[in-house]
């Protein structure tokens, strides 16, 4: 699923993809102009998310025990 969707932020501009022909094969991926644009519109919910990760750990905990 990761390479999936780092491929179609590959194909919309929003990433380079470097392969570099070594043992064990490496990858790099870094963000274009564009989709460093994007930083401005996801900071926020990565300021949301820290605000509230004691939440975040309380849902997934509660969530947890519900589904085992």
């Amino acid at each position: 699923m990761l390479t999936l969707t780092l491929r179609g932020l590959e194909r919309d501009g929003l990433l380079t993809r470097t392969v570099f022909p070594t043992i064990p094969p490496r990858v790099d991926y870094e963000l274009t102009k564009q989709g460093r644009s994007l930083l401005t519109a996801v900071e926020p919910l990565g300021a949301c998310a820290r605000a509230h990760i004691v939440d975040i750990h309380r849902a997934q905990e509660k969530f947890d025990k519900r589904t085992a």
